[in-house]
């Protein structure tokens, strides 16, 4: 390909509206542009990357027995609404409605789409397992799209859907999958880990998400200090507390005058944060729920919403606190109705003669202990993660480290089957629901994400599994008709090698080129100039690691050829 005719409107200046690497490089590299918020048009140069990615991900999908089809993005709502996500999805989920007024999504995942397919098309036990896959565009209308390919509305996601009979069937294939993930990942050369995961929105029950190490990821993973726990900071649980006698003192009311807050009672009272009550108030599908955990801690809304799946969730906003009874800034557990739910984290068990609200304006109690005081309907773990928690396995320090989600899979069970009716008929001439597993990766995604982890600050340095071209061929002296012969002659024999190669003919100076070469992050750079036709060599460069070296004009191909075998 000659660069004269190639569309890659490269940038000089970093983009006023990119904030990580990521974002200002692909725009700068003539990679990606973008339309609106969270929607962006793949140049020729992101396009062939992202196709690389495809190739690996369908070569592996292939060869761990998946199937490719591929399903609609208009979708009816009426899956949706059968299974509950119609409502948690919300506006997170783009809508529409068509000229005969029937309601319909743009598909953020598509288990509503296969699971109806699956349950029309395969009705016997004798046709499982079955696993299907599909690499298509996925919309979810983000509140705040941002990074670039990190956080769009719009992005390109592989999702690959099992179905079995049994319980060890979907283990099995789940199993399948997971290594079939840690193939592509290996292959893609990425600085990965794999933990333990939340499920969300997505639902089910086991679920590992495979997370790039990334200092500006969004998302967070937990690790032990002595390596051995892994997991997705949403989901770690830690190991909690001794549990504590219930204490002693007796229960009093006091004044805290517009002390509403933890650090203004603790401050007004003398007492230390982790020794007052938090009581956060939620809705549970209509229900009041009041959540409690140590003044200290936070809770891990992800891990709520799991408790109660599929039970919309939602934090009271200032109006339900009056309209149920409830005074803001001063609520505590005591005497909570029947009609609420009373959840508490099992970091509650460490403490007692807790500092608490008192259910009144201005006042708060002290001494409140459980069974006394107060009940706990249920315990869960539903308390955020915090550096330096007890590790589950050993007790051993945890720490938090930021990560980019690139897979996430997932084992369903009958989440979508039971509510969706999709039944097989199995030996004994039973119906029975199909047990099912879920697998994204997000094509898209692990393009930024291979930015983040390879790039320095002249541009790219992207591995050959991601680089659009392998070999970059500069016409240093476009004026020098010897220079210009001899570049053809390593470009045209490159191509006959099968070589992804570029040739950099532009009418443009050559610090340009240079400069371009690094910005796009070819593996291999070729300089032909002047002084090396003079002295009959070219310039080589490896792009990686910045390596230079030279070769007899003569032997210039398999130089590189040579060269392009050590890139990494």
């Amino acid at each position: 390909m000659r660069l004269s005719t190639l569309f890659v409107p490269t940038l000089r200046d970093d983009p006023a509206e990119a904030e990580i690497a990521s974002h200002r490089l692909l725009l700068r590299a003539g990679f990606i542009r973008q339309v609106t918020a969270g929607v962006y048009t793949t140049l020729p140069l992101g396009l062939r990357a992202m196709r690389k990615i495809e190739q690996v991900i369908r070569e592996e999908m292939d060869a761990a027995g998946a199937q490719e089809i591929r399903m609609p993005i208009l979708l009816p709502a009426e899956s949706w609404k059968a299974t509950g996500r119609w409502d948690l999805y919300g506006e997170l989920m783009f809508r529409v409605t068509d000229r005969h007024e029937r309601e319909m999504v743009l598909g953020p995942t598509q288990e509503e789409a296969i699971t109806p397919l699956i349950d029309a098309e395969a009705p016997s036990y004798r046709d499982l397992p079955i696993n299907l896959y599909q690499v298509e565009w996925k919309y979810r209308d983000e509140f705040r799209p941002r990074f670039g390919l990190l956080r769009g509305r719009e992005f390109l996601m592989k999702d690959a859907y099992t179905f079995d009979r049994d319980e060890d069937g979907m283990r099995a294939s789940y199993r399948n999958m997971y290594d079939a993930y840690i193939r592509i990942f290996d292959r893609l050369g990425a600085d990965y880990v794999v933990v333990e995961a939340e499920p969300g929105q997505i639902g089910g029950g086991v679920n590992h998400e495979y997370m790039a190490r990334a200092e500006v990821g969004e998302d967070r993973f937990v690790e032990c200090e002595n390596g051995d726990y892994l997991s997705d900071w949403k989901a770690a649980t830690p190991m909690p507390p001794d549990a504590v006698e219930a204490g002693t003192s007796p229960l009093e009311v006091v004044d805290t005058p517009d002390a509403s807050t933890i650090e203004a009672v603790s401050s007004l009272l003398g007492r230390r944060p982790g020794e007052t009550l938090k009581t956060m108030m939620y809705d549970a599908g209509g229900r009041s729920l009041a959540v409690l955990v140590p003044g200290d801690r936070e809770v891990e809304e992800a891990k709520l919403e799991r408790v109660f799946f599929p039970t919309p969730i939602r934090r009271f906003e200032d109006a339900d606190f009056a309209a149920r009874g409830f005074r803001k800034g001063f609520v505590g557990p005591q005497g909570m109705g029947e009609d609420a739910v009373v959840l508490a984290d099992h970091t509650v068990r460490g403490g007692s003669d807790w500092v608490a609200g008192a259910n009144e304006a201005d006042r708060h109690a002290t001494g409140v202990n459980t069974p006394r005081d107060f009940r706990v309907d249920r315990w869960e773990d539903v308390v955020a993660l915090r550096d330096g928690d007890r590790c589950p396995n050993c007790g051993g320090s945890l720490h938090v480290e930021r990560g980019i989600v690139l897979g996430h899979i997932y084992q369903l069970g009958t989440h979508y089957s039971g509510p969706l009716g999709a039944r097989f008929i199995d030996e004994d001439g039973s119906e029975k629901p199909y047990l099912m597993g879920s697998y994204g990766i997000g094509i898209s995604r692990i393009l930024a994400a291979a930015v983040e982890q390879f790039h320095d600050d002249a541009g790219l340095t992207l591995r050959k599994t991601f680089a659009p071209f392998h070999v970059d061929v500069v016409i240093a002296n476009r004026d020098d008709d010897r220079v210009v012969q001899e570049a053809e002659r390593v470009y045209a024999e490159l191509q006959e090698r099968g070589v992804a190669v570029v040739l950099d003919d532009r009418e443009v100076a050559a610090g340009v080129k240079f400069n371009d070469a690094d910005l796009i992050g070819y593996p291999v750079q070729v300089v032909v100039g002047k002084r090396g036709i003079d002295a009959g060599t070219v310039d080589l460069k490896l792009r990686a690691t910045g390596e230079r070296s030279s070769a007899p004009l003569s032997e210039a191909t398999p130089a590189v050829v040579d060269l392009l075998e050590r890139a990494p």
